[in-house]
């Protein structure tokens, strides 16, 4: 073995056995890898940008139970996936997970989905914080509040992703910095924005209100929030709130060739951001719905807070200048999170790509004079920009199909990551543990992951309102859930792809290392 091949560190000798060389810069510290998964999870971005989405299905129960016990779930999703990140640290992460463990075809559906989910995440975050970016000149200018729409969001989107591109192809190190800094902007604009909402307003709910009072703002079942519908259909539509907020926490898989000691450092990476995610996030969701104000009659206003989702309340209960801060915090740290999902997207991209999943392969696996990615950075910010297109389009004034963007995120990436946890159980004791394990947990763990995750998918997929549903007399295309019809239309094509062609020339993970330095490892 030759000194320009002979692996230089325990994380290189690791990589050379599942077949790849060092091509990245490894210059991430277990932190980083941690503070792109926390970064990307952002409850500065979910907890608000979809707040109504869980207020409106349910109300503030939604908000106060449904956040903990999914959380706790996720969490437990968090562990399997940390188990196998630690036995398989590569930047294909998910899909190579699959393909190892269930060979080629199980590869390159994982691996589809997985990189469907993290496109439509990265449009979904952007768009968002193209939003608060709007939201928050709102307040300091009356001017721009009259002249602005969706038009003029869907630039400041477009702007928002260009500048995310110029940070990741510049360096990987800037973004290991700049993923750094936003743990700590994150942590302290929580902290103020908490701080914020429990000073600042006049008055408060109560702790009934907040832990029992129910809302049913859907169309379903009349507004009814006693029928067994409202418990059973009604409430896990809001589910989309918690499972959408943390999520992406696969980043520290797809940054783990890029990490020291990542086979420690991406499995703490992955479950620490989820904990201290769910923490962080429930203590902000609870001062935001403590703040809820009265309406003119007295009573909390649940219909403007449906309607409005927290802009409303911050500007009711806080006024413009303390809701324009609250704002801003809130758009920086999804500017923050944002950049961070390009990153893993575009480092998902390259991984398949090196192993010819994805048409043009060469173009985007190939790297800068930096070790960046920048041809992956490209195509996933054109394709964003793309499947944000709809968002042009609204009923009311509200864009709709931007709101099934952010549950095909949820879908195509939990779908990718149950299918890996499946098969990781399906193997049992024969699965070859990496240094960070579940130990005999994994038997129950596993199959718990799972089932959360075809259940929630589920619910993504139903009409979520009445004139969706295609079998109701008010039923309108313009308010069709079109997360099922991407979802099984990709299956669907990807079945038909991989039956005709792929299958005669996807072979899986491919080794970019001499096989002779593998085997070296065996003597």
């Amino acid at each position: 073995m030759s000194d320009d091949t002979k692996p230089k560190n325990a994380d290189e000798e690791l990589l050379a056995k599942l077949g790849y060389s060092q091509e990245l810069n490894r210059s991430w510290s277990g932190f980083s890898n941690f503070a792109i998964s926390f970064s990307i999870i952002s409850i500065l971005a979910g907890c608000f940008t979809n707040y109504a989405a869980g207020f409106n299905n349910g109300g503030p129960i939604s908000i106060a139970w449904s956040w903990p016990i999914l959380g706790i779930l996720i969490l437990i999703i968090g562990f399997t996936m940390s188990e196998l990140v630690s036995a398989y640290p590569t930047s294909g992460g998910i899909y190579w997970w699959a393909a190892k463990l269930g060979g080629a075809r199980a590869g390159f559906f994982t691996g589809w989905l997985n990189l469907i989910g993290l496109i439509a995440v990265t449009a979904g975050v952007s768009y968002g914080c193209a939003t608060f970016i709007d939201l928050t000149l709102d307040t300091v200018s009356d001017g721009w509040a009259e002249s602005s729409g969706l038009g003029t969001i869907f630039l400041i989107f477009v702007v928002v992703l260009v500048l995310a591109s110029v940070l990741n192809i510049f360096s990987s190190h800037l973004m290991a910095v700049l993923n750094n800094i936003s743990v700590w902007w994150h942590v302290a604009g929580a902290l103020i924005i908490v701080a914020i909402l429990v000073i600042v307003p006049d008055s408060h709910q109560s702790p009934g209100y907040v832990f029992t009072e129910t809302f049913n703002n859907s169309g379903w079942f009349e507004g009814s929030t006693s029928a067994f519908g409202f418990f059973a259909v009604v409430i896990p539509f809001g589910f989309l709130l918690t499972q959408y907020t943390i999520t992406g926490f696969d980043a520290s898989a797809h940054l783990s060739e890029e990490t020291e000691s990542a086979s420690n450092a991406a499995a703490r990476g992955i479950w620490q951001s989820i904990l201290y995610s769910v923490i962080g996030g429930y203590i902000l969701l609870l001062a935001v719905t403590f703040a809820i104000p009265d309406g003119a009659d007295g009573n909390p206003a649940n219909a403007e807070v449906g309607l409005g989702g927290v802009a409303y309340i911050f500007n009711t209960a806080l006024g413009q200048n303390w809701a324009g801060l609250v704002l801003f915090i809130s758009a920086a740290a999804q500017f923050f999170c944002a950049t961070a999902c390009m990153t893993s997207a575009s480092r998902m991209t390259f991984a398949f790509a090196r192993d010819n999943g994805i048409p043009g392969s060469k173009r985007w696996a190939a790297l800068s004079a930096n070790k960046v990615p920048a041809n992956a950075v490209m195509f996933v910010a054109v394709t964003a920009t793309i499947v944000t297109l709809p968002a042009l389009k609204s009923i009311n004034g509200i864009p709709t199909a931007f709101f099934a963007v952010t549950s095909i995120a949820v879908i195509g990436l939990y779908l990718a990551f149950a299918i890996p946890i499946w098969l990781r159980w399906r193997i049992g004791e024969d699965f070859e543990l990496g240094s960070w394990n579940n130990g005999a947990k994994y038997k129950w763990m596993n199959i718990l992951a799972v089932v959360e995750i075809v259940v929630v998918c589920l619910f993504l997929m139903l009409p979520t309102v009445p004139a969706g549903a295609p079998w109701r007399d008010e039923f309108t295309w313009a308010s069709v859930n079109y997360a099922p019809i991407v979802t099984l239309g990709a299956l669907l094509a990807l079945a038909v792809w991989w039956s005709v062609s792929a299958k005669h020339w996807f072979t899986g993970p491919k080794m970019t290392i001499d096989k002779a330095v593998i085997e070296a490892f065996d003597d």
